[in-house]
């Protein structure tokens, strides 16, 4: 069985993400959580949480806390699910989206993931 792990810079990714939507600065997130400033910086820095930290943390975002562990395996060697197929679900799952929204993100990632595939070439 592989053992799981803290993906730190995908939660700081994800921190950073809500932040800018909610038009906070990193000491505001942390008065927000009820953490210390330096514990942002630790985090910046890659270090991993404290668990009592991370559920405040993943309690702010409202995201599930196993979308912040990823096994030992070599990641690269493990092919990917396309995209659209992990964020179809979640744009669904938003209430704050109609269908027509959600059909029109999705146009536009769509159009974005082409873009980035002829880039590569």
């Amino acid at each position: 069985m592989a053992k799981s792990y803290l993906d730190v810079a995908t939660l700081r990714a994800a921190l950073d993400a809500e932040r800018r939507a909610r038009e906070l600065s990193w000491r505001q997130l942390a008065q927000e959580v009820g953490i210390s400033p330096s514990t942002m910086s630790r985090l910046a820095n890659g270090d991993r949480p404290h668990i009592d930290v991370f559920a405040a943390l993943v309690q702010w975002l409202g995201v599930p806390a196993d979308r912040f562990m990823t096994d030992e395996a070599d990641e690269e060697d493990r092919p990917q699910p396309d995209l659209m197929t992990e964020l179809a679900p979640l744009l669904r799952a938003r209430k704050d989206l109609t269908s027509r929204d959600i059909a029109y993100l999705e146009d536009l990632i769509r159009a974005a993931i082409r873009h980035i595939g002829k880039a590569e070439r």
